[in-house]
C-alpha cells in the first residue's frame, strides 16, 4: 500500500473517478474527487459552480481542494480534467503524491462521453475535447509518474490501478 497519494489525472471521459472509487474500495484507501469536494463545498453542481462564479473561481478551488486533501491520510484524489495544467497544483501533486496518468485513446473518449455532464465541453462540443486532449495530453505525460492504458477495457485498467495502489508500478 502508498504511504503518500496517488493523484489521477487525465482527460475528462478517461476513467478517473471510476477506476479511482473502485480503487478505493478494493485496496481500503480513502477516495476523495475534487471536482465532487468542490461541488459540495459550494452547495452545487460542477455546472451551475461554472455558470455562477466563472472558470477561474473554479480553478483557485481546484487549487485549494488539493491543499485541503494533501492534509489527510494518503487516499486516491481523482482530479478534473483541468487540475493539472496549473504550475502550482502540479508542485502539490509531485511534492505530495504519486501521479498516475489515466491514458485513454481519444476515439475511445468521444464514443462515450456526456457533454452536458462537462462545463468546458458542454457549449463547444466534441470539437473542443479534441483540441483539449491535443492540448493538455503533453502536459499530463510530461510530469506523470505512471502511465495507465485505459485502451483494453475497464477491467484491465482496474487491476493495473490496484497494482500501482499497491506499490507495484
Amino acid at each position: 500500500m502508498l504511504e503518500r497519494h496517488l493523484f489521477i489525472i487525465g482527460m475528462p471521459g478517461c476513467g478517473k473517478s471510476s477506476l479511482g472509487k473502485r480503487t478505493a474500495k478494493e485496496t481500503g484507501m480513502p477516495f476523495a474527487d475534487t471536482d465532487g469536494l468542490i461541488a459540495q463545498a459550494a452547495g452545487c453542481t460542477v455546472n451551475e459552480f461554472f455558470e455562477q462564479y466563472g472558470e477561474a473561481a473554479f480553478r483557485t478551488a481546484e487549487t485549494n481542494s488539493l491543499s485541503l486533501l494533501t492534509r489527510v491520510r494518503p487516499s486516491i484524489i481523482s482530479t478534473g480534467g483541468g487540475t493539472a495544467m496549473n504550475e502550482l497544483n502540479r508542485r502539490i501533486m509531485k511534492n505530495w503524491g504519486l501521479i498516475v496518468l489515466i491514458d485513454r485513446p481519444l476515439e475511445d473518449i468521444m464514443g462515450d462521453i456526456k457533454l452536458d455532464r462537462r462545463p468546458n465541453l458542454q457549449a463547444k462540443g466534441l470539437g473542443e475535447l479534441e483540441r483539449l486532449y491535443y492540448e493538455r495530453m503533453p502536459v499530463y505525460r510530461s510530469f506523470a509518474d505512471v502511465t495507465l492504458d485505459n485502451s483494453q477495457g475497464y477491467h484491465a485498467a482496474l487491476a493495473a490501478m490496484i497494482r500501482v495502489a499497491n506499490g507495484y508500478y
